[in-house]
């Protein structure tokens, strides 16, 4: 290595700590503003060789690993919960000059803990699928708010909230004026969730249909265009992960464990991952449960001893295994572009 710089990402600006490594010398610095053109600056200031450059896979990396391959650099993305581990017990000030320091030392000594950076396909796929997910949660949020509302007013929902029938109860609903108003706005913010989530819905099924990777993810009981996805846009490259094991500890999926001499707390749901890998596949699991579908008898058995929450769970941990072996197998392919 040449130069070994460690970037400490922030939204107003990038502390960096810089090592030739022929000369020994080190520099200290800020880039700022934090965007494309400050960046491409400092990197046109630094000397002609190998530069080989250590960030956080936190918010902002993209632009930044897009303007390190423009440049010849070499972008090393680590992850921040074992970056964060490998630092030990803070005997001095936490800053942002120390944790780029760490950053450039860490890759100095060949320990820095890598994470998968995805190609351009999977992150504008991600992008997609997270922006679904955003306008799904916000649209649950309305509608979660009109049953507030009329419990408030002890009045009973209709079954289907949102069908023909149920927004023509709501309309014969008599109301307090705010409380008119105030479902009002929560239906108009529904429709207009919904209007964006038509075309976005369409557009991600037609590349589902396209796409190897979806493609074969489709073929498991549960798992459908919009399911699949997500979750190769999350999942990504799933040769990465050593075992299907890793890959459900990757979604938060595993159930942590806390026992000390003969104390033992129960277990519970880690949710330390990919938040949207974790509710696809719980959706295809809810799909999977049911009758007519090959898991159906696993599912019922699990039932009877966990509940259906439980079972549930349990069958999302097992689709997400067989996604991980099916796109393992599939190697390069399942990333490649649509056709």
């Amino acid at each position: 290595m040449a130069i070994v710089i460690g970037f400490d990402i922030h939204r107003e600006q990038v502390t960096f700590d810089a090592l030739d490594d022929v000369t020994g010398e080190i520099q200290r610095g800020r880039i700022a503003p934090a965007d494309r053109f400050a960046l491409r600056r400092f990197l046109a200031s630094l000397p002609t060789g190998q530069v080989d450059v250590a960030l956080e896979a936190t918010t902002g990396w993209r632009f930044i690993v897009e303007e390190l391959a423009a440049a010849g650099a070499t972008a090393h993305l680590a992850e921040p919960a074992e970056t964060a581990n490998l630092r030990g017990r803070k005997a001095r000030a936490k800053t942002d000059r120390t944790d780029a320091r760490h950053l450039r030392e860490l890759l100095q000594q060949g320990r820095l803990p890598e994470a998968w950076a995805p190609p351009e396909e999977i992150l504008e796929l991600r992008q997609r699928v997270r922006l679904r997910k955003t306008l799904v949660d916000e649209r649950t949020a309305w509608q979660q708010r009109i049953h507030a509302l009329l419990f408030h007013h002890g009045i009973q929902r209709p079954r289907a909230l949102l069908t023909r029938e149920g927004r023509a109860l709501l309309a014969e609903l008599e109301l307090s004026p705010s409380a008119r108003q105030a479902l009002d706005v929560a239906l108009a913010m529904i429709d207009a969730c919904e209007a964006q989530l038509a075309p976005l819905d369409r557009e991600l099924r037609h590349y589902a249909h396209r796409q190897a990777g979806c493609v074969a993810l489709m073929r498991l009981f549960g798992v459908g265009a919009l399911t699949s996805a997500a979750i190769l846009a999350e999942l990504g490259d799933a040769r990465r992960f050593s075992s299907s094991r890793q890959a459900v500890r990757f979604a938060g999926l595993d159930i942590t464990v806390y026992s000390s001499d003969a104390r033992r707390s129960p277990g519970r749901l880690s949710r330390q991952g990919s938040s949207v890998l974790r509710w696809a596949v719980y959706e295809a699991a809810q799909t999977a449960a049911r009758s007519g579908s090959p898991d159906h008898a696993y599912y019922l058995s699990l039932a009877a001893r966990l509940g259906k929450s439980r079972a549930k769970l349990a069958l999302a941990r097992k689709l997400l295994r067989r996604a991980h072996h099916i796109l393992s197998e599939l190697g390069d392919a399942a990333l490649c572009p649509a056709t």
